[in-house]
């Protein structure tokens, strides 16, 4: 009877799973449960957020806006010197200034 009663036991430890497996496993399902409420938290962080545009499409749209202003400045500017430089000296034709004239004279002789 001692011997089946080894056997009995022996066949009871082969199917009770070793103290390190089932200490792996609750590990294991610890970090799932922990995983899962972090997904849970960055889900709803996205929905919350989902409503408002994201803060870098919004520099995004703010500085195209400022090189378009800057643009129509410039452009602005470039009219405006052409104007001038069109309308001056009023009714006369451009004269070169004397030392320019002279210095001309000068290197062609």
């Amino acid at each position: 009877m001692s011997f089946s009663l080894a056997c009995v036991a022996m066949s009871k430890e082969q199917t009770k799973p070793s103290e390190s497996l089932v200490q792996d496993l609750l590990a294991d399902r610890r970090e799932l449960k922990v995983a899962v409420e972090r997904l849970k938290l960055e889900l709803a962080d996205a929905q919350a957020g989902g409503a408002g545009p994201d803060p870098r499409t919004r520099e995004l749209s703010e500085l195209k806006e400022e090189v378009e202003r800057l643009r129509y400045q410039l452009a602005s500017a470039r009219a405006e010197i052409t104007q001038l430089r069109s309308s001056w000296p009023p009714n006369r034709k451009r004269k070169r200034p004397r030392r320019r004239r002279g210095l001309e004279t000068t290197l062609v002789t």
